[in-house]
């Protein structure tokens, strides 16, 4: 894996961000794109180009991160009713910058950020085909 993102300048101190939150091993700070005003992304520091790159205790720290600061972004001055996670993982995600990272997204009524996919209602024989499918995977050892 290239270890090169501008996330890793970020890391280093080489690029700016404006950062809200540090530990050993992860990094949050302000999206420079916000979908939102507050819109924050959270980056582990050791780079994973994707959930399969990224060990299992940082990436469950990467959640546990976010909470506290959706609660941070609802205890501060950013307009926050609601807030939304996203992590894209891969190009047909829409993942931009190969080095994983949650979106913790503030939400307001009305401000114009939304799943635009409609929902769809397959049978039960589908979902239970495809349950059997990924359960039969994790049974094989996916990680």
């Amino acid at each position: 894996m290239d270890p090169y993102s501008i996330f890793a300048d970020i890391i280093a101190g080489r690029a700016p961000a404006s950062r809200v939150y540090e530990d050993d091993d992860v990094l949050a700070f302000m999206d420079i794109r916000p979908l939102t005003p507050g819109h924050l992304l959270v980056v582990p520091k050791i780079p994973a180009r994707d959930l399969g790159e990224l060990d299992p205790e940082i990436g469950g720290k990467l959640f546990k991160v976010g909470q506290r600061l959706a609660a941070a972004l609802r205890a501060s001055e950013v307009a926050c009713d609601g807030v939304n996670f996203f992590l894209a993982d891969g190009v047909t995600a829409g993942q931009e910058v190969f080095h994983v990272h949650l979106h913790v997204i503030p939400r307001t009524p009305g401000d114009g950020f939304g799943l635009r996919a409609r929902p769809r209602t397959p049978p039960r024989a589908d979902l239970d085909y495809l349950a059997g499918s990924v359960r039969g995977a994790l049974e094989r050892g996916a990680r």
